[in-house]
């Protein structure tokens, strides 16, 4: 890091206008909703170094995976309404659960009080670098191919079921007739362990804790879920680039936000998303998670990040509806 950059952060961290602690200068808890390792843990753990400076206070992360996502973003629920507790919740928690599962122990529009969003990004394909090697599976088109020629027998590992990652694959399935088996695992970090293994054959998943092993060659990018290529991977084709494969109306975004208790008073949330839209406009931060696929977003108030939960909602309706999955 250069001496300039050295000196904006320190002099952004460090200003008494902005160390305004929340909570009565607790230790604020930053609720990771996967286990270690993945995508979501790795943003968590960069808000988490970040975040304590900015507001004067420490800020300890908790891992709290499980029901893809579901049961973190219900221990913030059920925190105390004052600002010691966020969560790092994902959009199929606050924009698909509640379509997609028949009951839910939390209202994600009432229960949860809005910060800022944080991240977009699209999620990847990728395959097993010596598995796709093995069957020949050159592009996206001839791993489909290969899948409807072996029903069943492509497994797909996901961070869990419900998320975006197992969203992505029903509708591809719905759509190609490809029965691609979805193996549900409780986060990112051990999916990913089992394909490096050889054990599962592909994943569907946010870039961050991906792209390490596509740039080392074990793992194979063959698609991403947007409808348009990113521009830092222009060679991987977008899935709605698929026309002939019937793909042509998918375009998945995947986003997170940092979302506090239901209950939260407005002065807290405000002072918190000031604290997040800080934190994000350290070049350094953006750097960070850029080459990894995640372009940092935050929302200018809590209402505009309310407004977009709402606006969201009924697209991700749509793709529970098109994937055909209820879940209890």
């Amino acid at each position: 890091m250069s001496l300039l950059r050295r000196t904006l952060l320190a002099t952004a961290l460090a200003s008494p206008a902005i160390a305004q602690p929340v909570a009565g200068g607790r230790s604020v808890k930053l609720v990771v909703p996967f286990p270690p390792g993945g995508a979501v843990d790795i943003l968590g753990r960069l808000i988490g170094e970040r975040l304590g400076p900015v507001l004067g206070q420490t800020v300890v992360v908790e891992n709290r995976g499980g029901a893809g996502g579901n049961i973190g973003a219900d221990a913030v629920a059920r925190a105390p309404a004052d600002g010691s507790t966020l969560g790092i919740i994902g959009v199929t928690t606050l924009c698909a659960a509640p379509t997609l599962y028949k009951t839910l122990s939390f209202d994600p529009q009432k229960d949860l009080a809005p910060v800022s969003q944080i991240t977009t990004g699209a999620v990847l394909c990728v395959v097993n670098a010596a598995t796709a090697a093995k069957h020949g599976w050159r592009d996206f088109p001839g791993m489909i191919a290969w899948a409807k020629a072996h029903p069943g027998e492509v497994r797909m590992g996901s961070s869990g079921t419900g998320t975006t990652s197992h969203l992505t694959i029903e509708a591809v399935n719905r759509a190609t007739a490809a029965q691609i088996t979805h193996v549900p695992y409780r986060g990112g970090g051990p999916a990913i362990s089992d394909l490096l293994a050889g054990t599962i054959d592909m994943m569907f998943d946010v870039m961050p804790a991906l792209m390490p092993h596509v740039e080392a060659g074990r793992f194979k990018p063959l698609a991403v879920s947007s409808a348009k290529r990113l521009p830092f991977l222009p060679e991987i084709p977008g899935l709605a680039e698929f026309t002939q494969l019937g793909l042509g109306h998918i375009d998945i975004q995947s986003w997170n936000a940092i979302m506090s208790s239901g209950g939260t008073p407005e002065p807290v949330l405000a002072r918190l998303n000031q604290a997040m839209r800080q934190l994000a406009q350290v070049p350094e931060f953006a750097e960070r998670l850029r080459p990894l696929g995640y372009t940092v977003v935050t929302s200018e108030t809590p209402a505009a990040l309310s407004a977009l939960i709402r606006a969201e909602t009924p697209r991700w309706q749509d793709l529970v509806r098109t994937s055909g999955v209820t879940l209890d």
